[in-house]
């Protein structure tokens, strides 16, 4: 799949150039197609005048590495190796050639480094992870800083419906859907599940949706690049396919079990037979917030890549290795940074792939609602609100419940806390494209909104019900009355809207806050008041 893509770009580059193949009949297939790559393979037969090749089975000697200048792995994400899962890696140092590898595994290409002192003494280069990510992703993250410390990173690779699909990559995506991964969220690691929160994004020319997934980005960039807050998605272009293991993964969240052969087997073949719908065009986004003044911008770099030639852009980071191996330092370690973004892009002149960085303001959602009140907010209170990426704050609250049934269903519905004088209490505010969304939690109760700009104000959805905020600044303190509802699209009559008496307010320097929701009655519902930090 990619391999032999990486082969044509190096021939491409005159380099000599010998495949590694498991079979003589599939590499022959493929070098009968690049007369230019030397006709070496990896099979247990006698050398041939007509087809010559060498004898290497890599669970054995690994004799046949010798001779190389760099040896790349591309086996994409399955680099498990029995009890040492770098004996590839090791036998090219050994040979003193240099090492690649085209792998997405986070816990392989984070230990690589296991491998520096033998790299160092044998003076190559071992770089895990030179593909998509995190070659490429982080050569464009450090070039969309440009020195700046980033407050967050977000990566997406979005490939169109006719790129072509390797079992190992259909199998590794699988094998990840339903299972939860850690990712940085505020400085803090978050329970991410695999393949879930899609997001759509704008690629200029068209638009396209990415869900979670994990790779070793959200593993290595948080240290390497000093950013709090890292996130991925992948995407697939047709919405059955997306959706379909959208479903998969909540189910096997739930239930737990393994992906069998026979159903990767059962997806391949769907995938083949929903082939000749969607395009050939693919894209990368990476994308990174930055701090501009008192406010922040947003810079993304977009790759996209038409006529099929998207499955080229794993091999685009040893190519531009290749071309100039002497700038390469010795040692093992991931593909970060490695190889600037010119270089990367210098690789896409013979290739239907375009790139191209862009940049706009992000202006936190109460100040878009506030406009120039904003800044007359007291401290604690502004800076819990003038952010665009995730925050966490921990404090105290005490939580009093009504005990009557209106109370009662509330508490069902949205899953209030219990009464109680002092609870501990998080929340996690979590920007989104158009808003945010707010997760509290009470002891072990927790309930989620979304918040969400518009020109009239705020609105806050809790499900189906939505209400308008009316948010004003009266006597130094931020009120939240609710001013209409609706559930779903139907709009709530005013004598039957809740009453909010909601404040925020800078008490001694702590940001304190106080919610009293009644019901159309008058009758109490919940009423909350505590303090909070940033965590």
């Amino acid at each position: 799949m990619f391999g032999s893509r990486l082969c044509d770009l190096l021939v491409r580059d005159g380099l000599d150039v010998t495949v590694a193949g498991r079979g003589l009949n599939r590499g022959g297939k493929f070098c009968t197609n690049h007369a230019k790559v030397r006709q070496n393979f990896v099979q247990n037969r006698q050398n041939t005048p007509e087809l010559p090749y060498i004898t290497l089975d890599r669970d054995g000697p690994l004799d046949g590495l010798a001779g190389f200048d760099v040896i790349v792995d591309a086996a994409g994400p399955f680099h498990a190796y029995g009890g040492d899962p770098y004996r590839i890696a090791r036998g090219a140092i050994a040979a003193g050639a240099h090492y690649f590898d085209l792998c997405d595994n986070a816990d392989f290409c984070q230990g690589i480094s296991v491998l520096d002192g033998e790299a160092k003494a044998a003076c190559v280069t071992v770089a895990s992870g030179m593909s998509s990510v995190p070659a490429v992703s982080s050569a464009a993250v450090t070039a969309l800083c440009d020195g700046q410390t980033p407050l967050m990173i977000e990566t997406a690779i979005l490939p169109g419906n006719k790129a072509e699909r390797g079992r190992s990559v259909v199998e590794s995506i699988l094998s990840q859907t339903g299972k939860f991964y850690i990712e940085k969220q505020g400085g803090r690691d978050v329970d991410v599940r695999s393949w879930s929160a899609p997001r759509g994004y704008d690629l200029g020319l068209y638009t396209r949706q990415g869900w979670r997934i994990e790779v070793p980005d959200q593993r290595l960039f948080p240290d390497h690049f000093n950013c709090p807050t890292v996130t991925f998605r992948a995407g697939l272009e047709l919405a059955l396919m997306r959706y379909g293991l959208g479903i998969l993964s909540f189910i096997r969240s739930k239930l737990g079990f393994e992906i069998p052969h026979w159903f990767v087997s059962a997806v391949m073949f769907g995938a083949r037979a929903l082939a000749p719908f969607g395009t050939d065009r693919g894209a990368m986004i990476v994308q990174v917030t930055l701090s501009q003044g008192t406010g922040f911008i947003c810079k993304s770099w977009i790759m996209r890549a038409k006529n099929g030639d998207g499955p080229y852009t794993p091999a685009v980071a040893i190519r531009a290795a290749c071309r100039d191996l002497a700038a390469q330092d010795p040692g093992a370690k991931p593909a970060l940074s490695l190889i600037p973004l010119e270089k990367i892009e210098d690789c896409f002149a013979d290739l239907d792939i375009e790139a191209d960085t862009t940049q706009h303001e992000i202006i936190p959602i109460f100040r878009q609602v506030l406009g120039p009140d904003f800044d007359h907010l007291p401290d604690a209170v502004k800076t819990t609100h003038d952010a665009v990426t995730p925050r966490i704050f921990n404090g105290l609250a005490r939580v009093t419940r009504g005990g009557g049934l209106q109370a009662r269903i509330a508490a069902l519905l949205f899953r209030f806390p219990q009464s109680a004088d002092d609870v501990e209490v998080e929340v996690t505010k979590i920007p989104t494209q158009q808003g945010e969304t707010w997760v509290r939690r009470f002891g072990a109760n927790t309930f989620q909104s979304y918040l969400r700009p518009t020109p009239r104000g705020m609105t806050e959805r809790f499900g189906p019900l939505t209400f308008q905020l009316d948010i004003q600044i009266q006597h130094g303190m931020l009120h939240f009355p609710v001013a209409k509802g609706r559930f779903w699209f139907i709009p709530i009559p005013r004598f039957m809207l809740p009453e909010s008496i909601a404040t925020e307010a800078d008490i001694d320097g702590t940001f304190q806050f106080d919610v009293l929701l009644k019901s159309p009655t008058g009758a109490t519902l919940v009423h909350y008041k505590g303090w909070l930090k940033q965590a």
